[in-house]
């Protein structure tokens, strides 16, 4: 995996407080131009088939930016296509209720059995006037009475399998099974997102920044495999000094100078921290406080500040204008 060669936020604060003594004096806030950064992440810890872009170029939303390989998922998604067709089957089973040929069939066993419990019956009938009379002995009357029970009860299960044929399926049967299908439906829905999932694309307009992986690797899931740059006019994140803090409010307009270039930008705090960038542990005297810097973030009106680069080093004047907003600090 390439390392990204980032600053780390102390480090941009550690060089803004170096040179922010002059800058306090001037009403000058010192910093970089920035855009807003989208990191897409691994939804799946999939090896990585293809990375069609490269950094720096720009993109369209919607574009493909990352594909991982996706032949474990396409096998979990057949499966689950085959219990959905399973379940949809078996509801339509149910809702066209029992087949003819089974109801005949159950009615042709039930006419057995109970012609077999007639048979019984007469049987037994006789075995019992034959043991009044002393002709048979009495455990024959105990073997023809078993044998009439077990007619007796193979004839209430036949009746009872043609009874439930000729009735049909029943309503809670019938919401059984579609709750089993719409069960199988959203499994099925999940492995598609995740499938598809695998296919990072561009959620919005920007240029790609860094493509942390390559072909062949596998990032773990929740990984950033892309970081973009969205393609919008830059912002101006700047360090404000402590002695010039108290004028900084959200809405103030100022002015941005950006370095390389001659002519000025319009520009309009959108949001200044709570918190100084640098507090000293022991009390803030006032040569101490002095050196507190506040974290900013400044808007550029011009439209032609939409081409800047990112990175760039910027001045931004302060107190050259008026709050438009009086919304407080942020």
């Amino acid at each position: 995996m390439r390392a990204l060669a980032l600053l780390t936020p102390g480090i941009v604060a550690l060089l803004a407080l170096l040179g922010c003594g002059d800058a306090a004096q001037d009403g000058v806030a010192v910093g970089t131009l920035e855009r807003d950064r989208i990191e897409l992440i691994a939804e799946a810890q999939e090896p990585i088939a293809e990375i069609p872009v490269r950094e720096g170029q720009s993109v369209q939303e919607g574009d493909l930016l990352v594909r991982h390989d996706g032949g474990r998922l396409a096998a979990q998604v057949a499966q689950a296509e085959s219990a959905r067709d399973r379940a949809a089957a078996r509801l339509a089973e149910l809702v066209r209720g029992p087949r003819a040929e089974r109801i005949r069939e159950a009615r042709a066993r039930l006419s057995g059995v109970e012609s077999l419990l007639g048979t019984a019956e007469r049987d037994l009938e006789r075995t019992r006037k034959l043991v009044s009379q002393g002709v048979l002995a009495p455990d024959q009357l105990d073997r023809e009475q078993a044998r009439r029970d077990d007619a007796l009860a193979s004839r209430d299960a036949g009746r009872a399998v043609f009874e439930e044929l000729e009735r049909g399926t029943t309503e809670e049967e019938l919401e059984q099974a579609r709750a089993a299908l719409a069960e199988a439906e959203a499994a099925l829905a999940d492995l598609r997102i995740h499938r598809e999932r695998l296919l990072v694309r561009a959620p919005r307009a920007g240029q790609i920044d860094a493509l942390p992986y390559e072909v062949g690797e596998r990032p773990p899931q929740g990984a950033p495999v892309v970081v973009m740059l969205a393609d919008t006019a830059p912002y101006a994140r700047v360090y404000v000094p402590e002695p010039s803090r108290v004028r900084i409010r959200p809405g103030l307009d100022v002015t941005v100078r950006v370095d390389g270039v001659a002519e000025t930008f319009a520009g309009r705090v959108r949001s200044v921290s709570h918190d100084a960038v640098f507090t000293p542990y022991y009390a803030l005297t006032e040569r101490d406080r002095s050196r507190l810097s506040y974290l900013a973030e400044v808007e550029l009106l011009d439209p032609k500040a939409r081409d800047l680069p990112t990175g760039i080093p910027v001045e931004v004047v302060l107190g050259s204008g008026s709050a438009t907003e009086a919304s407080g600090d942020e």
